[in-house]
Formats: structure tokens, C-alpha cells, sequence
């Protein structure tokens, strides 16, 4: 190696150092080994007569994925999951090992420590949007494009987009928090129990604005590689298992507030009010944030928990769904006049897709077509056989009492998810019968995430004028 072809190197070992730094599963002690361990190899490589940068490709590739590595340094420092927890992992693990003198923090910011500050900053702006309009509607209407912006920064701090990717994705936020406050909707209560009688539109709205800027968010976490297959996976097996620790946040924080509540109730002190207006909001806002550190943070560390979920929750799902056909073809009348049943159908449908979509992410595409492969292809029949159940009643339910904002949308999910699960139940029974290809199964998911994105899009710019913002 040449004394002018060092600083090169140095160039090339300080960007991948950059990279591997934001894994939270290593420590700045970690990196340090590992860099020496590439050091290493970049300089035997260069002894045996290749260039710089083909040294250093050879010996990144030879050191092994970062999961695999991770996993391994992992198993060897186990204990090191439960400092990740907690919030002085930073000052116990990379506190004081710089050769300088420094402190290596300073230099990394912890992830935790950025995921509460903007949690923070999240329930700061769902409580000040609150008390400078006086409106809660208007909070609840502006949800997604209060607190989904935080966790666009997360994505943005820990994938560094490019800028152009960022400007796309802020423009967007802009038009959807344009179309939420500037439409006329009716129905301006204070309370979001009449507004969603009022104005069906801009509950829609609402709805559509979440799914929008949630996939829109997603284009920040996949570095602005939105178009790829694998990041696409990426982020939906991310929002499933962010789903899951969100729910576990929201369990153990409202079993919290309750105990709180109940132990100064004791004393003579109504402290409820306090936790409904302020805690509840800010900590469900907050923990937007604290959920995505929980993901990355374990995912390095802990095995995916992907196949445990959906291993016990299919054979749930096909047996009801199952039931549900039963339950349709013996009471007919119920189906067709009932719509909070067709709502409940609609839910399930869509859980359905959301399994189908975590199982997928969470298999090997190695492995030969087993037993769970077949109980998804029962499962997807039943799903189809549901929502043609749900397409009849609802066409008949419009006929007889025309369109409404609330019919069209759901009619527009059920054709969109037909057309989802016909062509999955299509590639899976392929898969199964080894004639299609695992990667098909995959590609097809991913691909078709633009049309639920386009759908929300619907509902926020195009339903609202459409039906006069009833």
C-alpha cells in the first residue's frame, strides 16, 4: 500500500464505519474490532497485489452480512440486550473507550436518546396544536401530520436519504396538511364523537392521511429506495412488528394511568383529568417513536418474531374466517343488513393481508413449500370466499340506498383487496405445487403497496370535494 493511496482507504474504512456505527447491536468497542479485523484483511489482500478498492470490496464482503455479524457478536455479549434497554447504555458501553480521551457519545448519538427527544418533540406538537386551536377535531383530523414527520426524522437520522428524497416526502406532508385544513368539511364539534357523525369525509380523510404518510414514511426508511423489492419487505415487516410493540406500550401504559389514577384517588386527589388531557395524548404520540427505537434495537439481537406471530395467528384466522362463511351462508338476511358486520368483515380482511404480508416477510425463500404454506392457501380461499360475501352485500346495501362516502370507500377496499388476494391465492397455490417461485409470492406484495398508497390518496384529495364534504 502507498503512502498517497492511504488517505483513499481511510476514506473508503471511515464511510463503512459511518454505516455500521447506526447499528445499534454494536458498541463503539464492537466497531473498533471489527475495523481492525478489516484492516487487516484490506492489507493481506493489498500484500497479494490487488488495488485498494478491491481489497477493500473483498474484505468487506468476507467479514459477512451485518446480521450475521451482529447475531454473532450477540450471542457472545448477551447481556448487552439489556443495556440497550435501558437509558444509560450509551455512558456504560461507549462512554470512555476513545484512545483521545473523548467521549465517543458525542461523537454517536445514542438512538434511544434521539427516539425520545423526537417522541418528545411529537407530544409536543399533538398538545400544542390542542391548546392553540382549542379544537380537538382538528387535532385528530391532523394526527399523521403531527407525529409521522418525528418518525420520518428517526428514518432520516439513522438511513441519511438523499436530500431530494426528503424535499419529496416533506412536499407531500405539506399537500396532505394543505387538503386537511383548508377543505370545508361540515361537522366542526369539539368533540370527535359528532364529527365522525357529521362528516364522514373527513374521517375518511383521516384515515387515508395515516396510511398515505405512514407508506410515505416509509420511502425515508428505505433510503430513498423506494422502488426495491427488498426495502419495500423491509419496511412492511418493520411496521408489523412496530404495530406489535406499540400495542404492548399501550397495554402496559393504560394499565400504568389506571394504577396511578386508583393510588391517588386514595389520597382525595382527582389526578384523571391530568393523565387524559396530557399524559394519554402526549405518551400515545410519543410512543410513535419509542416503538421504532424497540425495533431497531432488537432486531439486531433477539430472533425475528415474525414466524412465532403469524405461526399461531393464520390458524386463528382461517378457522374464523371459516366460521364466518358459515355463519353467512346459514343467515344470509344478516350479511346483507347489517353494516356494522360488513365493517367487521372489512377489518378482517384487512388483518388477513397484513398476516399474509408478515408471513411472507418472515420466511426463508429457501426453504420447499411445508404445511404452513398450505394452510395460507386455505386461508386465502376463505379470505376470497369473505369478501365476495362482503362485494354482494355491499352492492346490494348501495342499490337499495344509493352511494355514500362510507359505502364507496369500503366498496373501493374490497375490490382492491379482491384483486390483492385472487392473484396471492393464484401465486401461492403455484408456490405450493412448486411451479411458482418464492420471490414471485414476494414481489407481488411489494408491488402492489402503490395501489393502497394511491387509495389513501383518494380518500384525502379526491372523496372529500366529491361528496361535498359531507
Amino acid at each position: 500500500m502507498t503512502t498517497e493511496d492511504a488517505p483513499h482507504l481511510d476514506e473508503l474504512i471511515a464511510s463503512w464505519r459511518d454505516w455500521i456505527e447506526r447499528r445499534d447491536a454494536l458498541s463503539i468497542r464492537d466497531v473498533d474490532e471489527l475495523e481492525s479485523h478489516l484492516r487487516d484483511r484490506v492489507d493481506a489482500l493489498s500484500a497479494a497485489g490487488l488495488t485498494d478498492d478491491e481489497a477493500f470490496l473483498i474484505a468487506v464482503k468476507r467479514l459477512g452480512s451485518m446480521d450475521e455479524l451482529s447475531r454473532e457478536y450477540a450471542a457472545e455479549h448477551s447481556g448487552r440486550l439489556w443495556k440497550q434497554l435501558v437509558l444509560h447504555d450509551s455512558s456504560d458501553s461507549e462512554g470512555t473507550d476513545a484512545s483521545d480521551g473523548t467521549m465517543p457519545f458525542v461523537r454517536r448519538a445514542n438512538g434511544l436518546t434521539i427516539a425520545l427527544l423526537l417522541g418528545v418533540g411529537a407530544g409536543i406538537a399533538v398538545k400544542a396544536t390542542e391548546l392553540l386551536t382549542g379544537d380537538p377535531e382538528l387535532v385528530f383530523r391532523n394526527i399523521a401530520v403531527l407525529v409521522l414527520p418525528f418518525l420520518a426524522a428517526w428514518f432520516a437520522w439513522r438511513r441519511r436519504p438523499p436530500i431530494g428524497t426528503l424535499l419529496g416526502v416533506a412536499a407531500t406532508f405539506a399537500l396532505v396538511a394543505l387538503a386537511l385544513n383548508l377543505y370545508p368539511f361540515d361537522g366542526g364539534s369539539s368533540t370527535v364523537t359528532v364529527a365522525t357523525q357529521n362528516s364522514a369525509t373527513a374521517v375518511l380523510a383521516t384515515i387515508g392521511s395515516i396510511v398515505a404518510l405512514w407508506l410515505v414514511t416509509g420511502i425515508v426508511d428505505a433510503g430513498g429506495a423506494w422502488r426495491s423489492d427488498r426495502t419495500r419487505m423491509d419496511f412492511l415487516r418493520f411496521s408489523g412488528e412496530w404495530l406489535v410493540y406499540y400495542v404492548l406500550i399501550a397495554i402496559v401504559g393504560g394499565a400504568l394511568s389506571g394504577l396511578t389514577v386508583a393510588v391517588f384517588a386514595s389520597i382525595q386527589v382527582d389526578i384523571a383529568p391530568f393523565i387524559v388531557e396530557w399524559v394519554l395524548p402526549c405518551g400515545a404520540a410519543g410512543a410513535v417513536l419509542v416503538s421504532a427505537w424497540l425495533v431497531g434495537a432488537k432486531q439486531r439481537v433477539i430472533e425475528n418474531i415474525a414466524p412465532v406471530l403469524t405461526k399461531v395467528f393464520t390458524p386463528l384466522f382461517t378457522l374464523m374466517m371459516l366460521a364466518l362463511i358459515v355463519a353467512s351462508v346459514m343467515q344470509w338476511n344478516l350479511v346483507g343488513g347489517s353494516r356494522e358486520l360488513l365493517i367487521a368483515f372489512d377489518l378482517v380482511l384487512v388483518v388477513v393481508v397484513a398476516l399474509l404480508v408478515y408471513a411472507i416477510s418472515a420466511r426463508d425463500p429457501a426453504l420447499a413449500p411445508g404445511w404452513f404454506d398450505r394452510l395460507q392457501v386455505l386461508m386465502l380461499v376463505a379470505a376470497l370466499v369473505v369478501d365476495v360475501i362482503v362485494l354482494v352485500a355491499m352492492i346490494a346495501r348501495t342499490g337499495e340506498f344509493g352511494f355514500s362516502a362510507n359505502k364507496t370507500a369500503s366498496l373501493g377496499l374490497n375490490l382492491i383487496l379482491l384483486a390483492n388476494l385472487a392473484w396471492a391465492t393464484w401465486l401461492q397455490i403455484g408456490f405450493v405445487r412448486r411451479r411458482v417461485p418464492f420471490g414471485r409470492v414476494e414481489s407481488w406484495q411489494t408491488a402492489y403497496l402503490p395501489v393502497y398508497l394511491a387509495w389513501a390518496a383518494i380518500l384525502v384529495f379526491a372523496f372529500p370535494p366529491m361528496f361535498d364534504f359531507a
